[in-house]
């Protein structure tokens, strides 16, 4: 027996996240039923695909709801919702968050020492992360901004092949920031 618009015929409310109709939610005076085998019953009442629906134990679900009469079918919703999430889940699991790295440089850095920050960077980028590089002056340094410039460009010449810049730099106090992000048209060699 139906409870209402959201319950289906064993008395256990659905959910309706969507704008699909179930079982009441159908306001149509007939409907094309569609059996829960995938026979076509034809045009019948909305009373009638009640009916049969509550006989066979299923919800009577709308899935065509835009042509007169609208389509209708007789199926488990609730399953089919639960599927729906499960598949959405495990979709969600496999889908691998980007982050943003941060690799912090002083603008008196060392040759050997930038190239490990930049292997550190490649890696970020291959596992597809963005990077934000921030250079940092100490002390008087602030008064030769070509210090920071010149590391600019070695982080550009090091990472062209796989990375891009987001957009120009960024001075904030004795800061520079900038982001990096792997290029669109970078295919992965084989090693």
């Amino acid at each position: 027996m139906f409870l209402g618009p959201k319950h289906s015929p064993g008395g256990v409310a659905i959910r309706n996240e969507d704008t699909t109709r179930v079982n009441r939610e159908i306001t149509a005076s007939q409907v094309r039923l569609i059996g829960a085998d995938g026979e076509q019953i034809g045009i019948v009442s909305i009373d009638e695909a009640l009916r049969r629906a509550e006989a066979a134990t299923l919800d009577l679900v709308e899935v065509a709801g835009d042509v007169v009469p609208p389509v209708c079918k007789i199926y488990d919703y609730k399953k089919v919702l639960y599927e729906k999430k499960k598949r959405l889940k495990e979709s969600k699991k496999k889908a691998k968050q980007m982050e943003v790295k941060e690799v912090k440089m002083r603008v008196a850095i060392d040759k050997h020492d930038r190239d490990t920050k930049l292997n550190h960077a490649r890696e970020f980028l291959t596992e597809g992360d963005k990077v934000k590089f921030t250079i940092i002056y100490r002390g008087r340094e602030i008064t030769h901004p070509e210090l920071g410039d010149k590391v600019i460009a070695a982080v550009r010449e090091g990472l062209a092949d796989i990375g891009e810049f987001d957009g120009p730099p960024s001075r904030m106090g004795k800061q520079i920031i900038i982001m990096m992000s792997r290029r669109k048209d970078w295919v992965p060699t084989k090693k």
